[in-house]
């Protein structure tokens, strides 16, 4: 066990010092893209600017034969590609794969001054991360780095779950976290092949009426979250250490009705944002992750009206004491982020 003092000391000669708080910068999209694919790669400059992260895979859903091409694609566009505001991250491999050292050693030495965060999958515990973090600051004193690489942990295994808590406390590093839904269902034993979303199968059933037939006939249903659980749970673990959660990935792209609903609700929950597999889910995931306009008002008025924030007060007929004033300042502190960032956001804020 680390003595407190020295949790935020370099774990490696020469590594910078790790942060002390994670930077709230605007996330509502990390927008994934496959760099071992010379077209996307050629792409990569005008998405950019349209999403707020962009991130490079270089795991499962790139084949075995392209892993070393989708490498050195993530390196073209750390060297070569003008990200202005954009975060740029990468998914590596998993720690148990042949591929991850390669992945870090590459990715650090020769990028790492470009790179925001390395997003690593199938995360189990607090002894992954804790290898992860002294590796990645042995790399960052090679390469010379003055700023920290983040590390963010996805949740897909029931291990992973169990041990959410201790995930996000084991390492200043720690950005955040997001829910890998289709890997979990698999190691649960889930039966659904969805990635993401309802199912019809997984619902509630009114009650029968009194006297009559107990059967399906005339009794209304409602399609359940599957994920409601654990993505709550997850939230609640990364407020405790200060980092932010992600809804990851929706797999149905043509479903834009249902995909806007899964984030709304994600958002609602506490998330910052959420994965966008396809280009037609970065306006979904930039309209739900940014707060109304109306409701940037009413939360500007309340903390106007309140002061301080102490004591109570009416405002049209609704009270508003300590804890609503809070909720105002979360909405206000996002709006603002948001506002630097978009100009049409800034606009429609009046901030």
């Amino acid at each position: 066990m680390r003595s407190p003092k020295d949790v935020f000391k370099p774990l490696a000669i020469g590594a910078p010092d790790p942060v002390r708080e994670v930077p709230l910068r605007p996330s509502r999209m990390i927008h994934f893209f496959d760099p071992s694919n010379p077209k996307m790669v050629a792409k990569a400059p005008d998405i950019a600017p349209k999403v707020d992260v962009l991130l490079g895979n270089l795991e499962d859903a790139i084949p075995i034969d392209r892993k070393e091409a989708a490498r050195a694609g993530l390196v073209e566009v750390g060297r070569t590609v003008d990200m202005g505001t954009t975060q740029l991250w990468a998914r590596v491999n998993a720690l148990d794969s042949p591929w991850i050292l390669d992945d870090l050693i590459t990715l650090v030495t020769e990028i790492g001054d470009a790179l925001d965060v390395i997003m690593l999958p199938k995360v189990e515990g607090a002894e992954d991360i804790h290898y992860a973090d002294r590796l990645l600051a042995q790399l960052e004193a090679r390469a010379g780095l003055t700023e920290p690489l983040l590390l963010h942990a996805i949740l897909e295994t029931a291990r992973g779950v169990a041990n959410v808590e201790e995930i996000c406390l084991a390492s200043p590093r720690m950005q955040g976290l997001s829910l890998g839904p289709a890997d979990l269902a698999a190691d649960r034993r889930m039966k659904t092949t969805r990635v993401g979303g309802g199912h019809p199968g997984y619902l509630v059933r009114q009650d029968p009426p009194e006297g009559g037939e107990i059967d399906a006939a005339g009794r209304a249903t409602a399609q359940q979250d599957l994920w409601h659980y654990t993505l709550a749970r997850m939230v609640d673990a990364c407020g405790l250490a200060g980092i932010l959660p992600y809804y990851g990935p929706f797999g149905d792209i043509k479903d834009v009705v249902a995909c806007e609903d899964q984030f709304r609700n994600a958002y609602l929950l506490g998330c910052v944002g959420a994965w966008s597999l396809h280009p037609v889910q970065i306006d979904i995931a930039k309209r739900v992750f940014s707060p109304e306009a109306s409701e940037v008002a009413w939360a500007q008025r309340v903390v106007e009206e309140m002061g301080d924030g102490s004591g109570a007060v009416m405002i049209d007929g609704k009270m508003q004491d300590d804890a609503t004033y809070k909720q105002c300042l979360v909405v206000l502190d996002l709006a603002r982020s948001l506002a630097e960032r978009d100009p049409e956001l800034a606009e429609a804020y009046d901030l």
